[in-house]
């Protein structure tokens, strides 16, 4: 029914603006670099040097696990972010609240690198990291679905599955930029990367920051919001009317989500701590497989979800979920030779998949699986609820479960599968909706 409705309303939708297409373009590229860029300089620290600065008193396994549950305080902060901003991404526009998400994010980051050391002021120390990580996971709780409305609305039909991947373009530069952060950092003397080194790291987000400020000022806001606010007004409660209108795409976009998110922030995070711990890898060789892995997975992003534009939203993310819950056990087995290029080639494959070419997808399929009033929270909602249920713990449930059974990777893959075989099971369940009328209220669900 409601394929056969929204072919009816086809000509609601305006035709994009060619300059408005292009800021939001860009204005989803940097932003979603800055995040990802900070979860990623984030992660990386917390699996290589933040047990140390402010976990120094316990087991070496104990710190990875104390900085792998800092590390989910900012999923748990995601949902809480997405429950704030999208009442007013739903009420007043898409643009401002992706300003502010902006300057949160990036706020914090920096303020992570000017924290003291457990050695410095004690117990206080990994408090206000906590602290600094929330009010990160709050920006970022509403910036990817923030981006994937704008873009996903402001694009023309048979593009939106291209120009809305392009968030998940800007996370695998995030990604990138951030292994290259490492990189640098780490080619410095041990003594000045533990006292200043990393602090340049997290200090460097503000170059990031300040680019992406300029760009999302100049934002125009979505076509669609645009003809929403002129012919109904202002959405008073899109929170409220998500939980009580929009259940059903909520619910299939947090079961989309889970295994994938679990999965994309194992690869991460999870698996350079692997690496290091288990395998035996030189720490200095982990950022240069995240480097390429980035860049791979974004271009993967990208390809997926022009793809999608082609064949249709669900098919190509079908395959994926598919494809992805083989892989956890091939990947272990590659991981654990030891060999530089089977190493590469299993996380290299894992970004491709589960970090960036599934959500690659997921930013188009996501916005338009929801009606025009409470398009922003849904998604937002949708997605951060199952990341804290999926990448919030997985790095500290992988973490807990190599620890428990003496070292073995069997558990961990076995999560790995159960998890992603839900996503599975909700992408052949979940409708088609590649060129749907974006200016009509009800749900494609």
């Amino acid at each position: 029914m409601s394929e056969r409705r929204s072919s009816t309303a086809d000509t609601t939708e305006a035709t994009p603006d060619r300059k408005s297409v292009r800021r939001a373009a860009w204005a989803g590229l940097i932003g979603t670099t800055l995040e990802q860029y900070d979860f990623v300089i984030y992660g990386t620290a917390s699996a290589l040097i933040f047990s140390k600065l402010f976990f120094p008193n316990i087991s070496p396994v104990a710190g990875i696990l104390a900085s792998f549950s800092a590390y989910a305080v900012g999923f748990a902060a995601r949902p809480l972010g997405g429950l704030i901003f999208s009442r007013f991404g739903d009420r007043l526009g898409r643009k401002w609240v992706l300003v502010a998400t902006l300057l949160l994010m990036g706020g914090s980051t920096l303020a992570i690198g000017l924290l003291p050391t457990y050695s410095q002021v004690g117990l206080l120390a990994p408090i206000l990291l906590v602290a600094c990580r929330f009010f990160q996971g709050m920006g970022a709780g509403a910036e990817q679905a923030g981006g994937a409305t704008l873009l996903t609305e402001t694009a023309g039909r048979g593009k939106r599955g291209a120009l809305a991947s392009l968030v998940m373009t800007g996370a695998a530069l995030g990604t990138a930029l951030g292994a290259l952060a490492w990189i640098l950092a780490q080619s410095l003397p041990e003594d000045a990367l533990m006292t200043w080194g990393w602090r340049l790291v997290f200090g460097s987000s503000l170059l990031v920051t300040i680019a992406a400020l300029i760009i999302r000022r100049k934002l125009n806001e979505s076509p669609v919001f645009q003809e929403l606010k002129e012919q109904v007004g202002e959405t008073k409660a899109p929170v409220a009317e998500t939980f009580r209108k929009g259940r059903k795409p909520l619910l299939l976009a947090f079961f989309l989500n889970v295994g994938s998110n679990a999965q994309s922030y194992t690869y991460q995070v999870f698996m350079a701590s692997y690496l290091v711990s288990a395998v035996g890898v030189d720490e200095a060789f982990v950022p240069k497989v995240l480097l390429l892995g980035a860049i791979c997975g974004g271009i993967a992003a990208f390809g997926f979800g022009a793809l999608s534009d082609v064949v249709g939203r669900k098919g190509v993310y079908s395959t994926i979920m598919g494809a992805l819950v083989l892989l956890p056990v091939p990947t272990f087995i590659a991981l654990n030779t030891g060999s530089p290029v089977a190493i590469t080639v299993a996380i290299v494959l894992g970004f491709i998949l589960a970090c960036h070419g599934s959500v690659g997808v997921q930013m188009s399929y996501f916005p338009e699986l929801f009606g025009n009033r409470y398009r922003y929270a849904g998604v937002a909602l949708g997605r951060e609820f199952s990341s804290v249920v999926g990448g919030g713990v997985a790095p500290l449930i992988c973490a807990g479960l190599m620890a428990a059974s003496g070292g073995s990777w069997v558990p961990v893959a076995i999560y790995m599968m159960v998890m992603m075989a839900i996503s599975f099971i909700a992408s052949l369940v979940a409708p088609e909706t590649k060129d749907r009328d974006l200016n009509v209220a009800h749900d494609a669900v």
